[in-house]
């Protein structure tokens, strides 16, 4: 049986990849990458936030987990500048050669470069009394034009509360405090709420949790994975509602991929384009990237053009690939699978494999949603492999159940008539 479902599994994916039915997405970060853009693939719905926008994104899904994560996309570093709370007004500039950077993880969100103090909770302790993390490093975030502002978290507790201030130059002395809290309980829709230092302001930065799959943005790369020199990149994060598999396809979708699915969130990241002797980006098409849903739908992704920073412009291609990854094993005996669905056409084409013949009747039925049977077909009854197709175009739009019975054998399938 091993052998004739890995044919069929080969003739499927021919089929279907054949008459598959890619989106093309063409969108455009702006020039120097000024916009941090979200998509979402089943909905074809791109979002976009102005990348400067904001400064530090604050964790609020939980009271019991917290994370603060640095724009590094617009130049920003952070530095420890000193391990007491007491520190933070006598805090010199001029002592940054002994500072040490922090960096955000390029693997998980909830793990920000505040998170990576010296503290026991990165940034501060926790205290039994009040059961609330207090702040004890006083960080220094250095922005790209020069500017430093001293910042400290005191306290967390299903919010985040914190104080900082801005260096002026030409007075040597750090500006009037500000102080501002940040509620858990604001944006519940969204991972992180978003506070801007050089505005002093809270912003919204990023679509709700259920409305994107990936952000296209800069980032910090670990350029040796050492963690000794960070570099900044632009590429593609994913959401943690997600996972992503990469796959070298040099002939384009193969049958029956090895698919390791991954929840680092660079898995797709930055290197499916290299600068070339031009100084333009060739873009890898090869390089596939299957990103699954936790309802175990699967889009499957690649990239066709890169402009770099003098436009911001990128395009990429998908296309759903759930029913092509799910030919379904009735028995050992039997194998059955249908493409398109949904069919927008209302044709759908069936492949099925009686191995051993197990009845003289092998038939599909389909039924309403109210359980009503509004078609049946028989299929061949002899043992092999079959491809049929049915004209369904007789049937209204909507939502259908498909059940193949071979003997006392079945198997049902949500059917969507486009």
């Amino acid at each position: 049986m091993k052998t004739i479902l890995q044919f069929l599994t080969v003739v499927l994916f021919c089929i279907t990849t054949a008459n598959a039915q890619e989106t093309v997405v063409d969108l455009s970060m702006q020039p120097s990458y000024s916009d941090q853009i979200y998509y979402k693939l089943s909905t074809e719905t791109a979002t976009s936030v102005t990348a400067n926008s904001w400064d530090i994104a604050f964790l609020r899904t939980s009271a019991f987990e917290f994370g603060m994560r640095v724009n590094s996309g617009i130049g920003i570093e952070v530095f420890e500048a000193a391990n007491t709370a007491a520190s933070y007004s006598s805090i010199d500039v001029t002592n940054e050669a002994n500072w040490t950077a922090l960096q955000n993880s390029e693997t998980t969100w909830s793990d920000g470069a505040f998170e990576q103090g010296s503290a026991s909770y990165g940034f501060g302790e926790y205290n039994p009394a009040t059961h609330a993390v207090v702040g004890s490093i006083v960080f220094v975030l250095k922005y790209a034009d020069g500017t430093y502002r001293k910042f400290i978290n005191e306290s967390y507790a299903a919010g985040y509360t914190f104080k900082y201030a801005t260096w002026n130059a030409e007075t040597s002395t750090w500006s009037e405090d500000q102080t501002a809290t940040v509620y858990n309980t604001n944006n519940p829709e969204n991972k992180f709420n978003y506070y801007s230092l050089q505005n002093n302001e809270e912003v919204v930065a990023e679509p709700a949790i259920a409305d994107w799959d990936f952000v296209f943005t800069k980032y910090a790369n670990d350029y040796f994975g050492d963690g000794s020199f960070f570099y900044p990149v632009t590429g593609v994060l994913h959401s943690d509602e997600v996972t992503v598999a990469q796959n070298d396809e040099v002939n384009g979708m193969p049958a029956n991929p090895t698919l390791t699915y991954s929840e680092d969130i660079n898995t797709i990241g930055y290197d499916w384009k290299t600068l070339n002797d031009a100084w333009a980006y060739d873009v890898s098409s090869n390089q596939a990237y299957y990103i699954k849903y936790s309802d175990d739908s699967i889009y499957r992704l690649y990239f066709t053009a890169f402009e770099g920073s003098g436009t911001g412009n990128l395009s990429f291609a998908f296309e759903n690939v759930t029913n092509a990854l799910s030919i379904e094993d009735v028995n050992s005996s039997v194998a059955f699978g249908m493409y398109p669905n949904p069919t927008t056409d209302k044709k759908v084409n069936l492949v099925y494999d009686v191995n051993t013949l197990a009845s003289n009747n092998n038939e599909v039925a389909i039924f309403s949603t109210t359980g009503q049977k509004v078609y049946q077909t028989n299929l061949n009854t002899n043992s092999g492999f079959y491809n049929k197709s049915l004209d369904l175009s007789s049937l209204a739009s909507g939502i259908y159940v498909l059940q193949f019975t071979s003997g006392n054998n079945s198997v049902t399938k949500k059917l969507i008539l486009k």
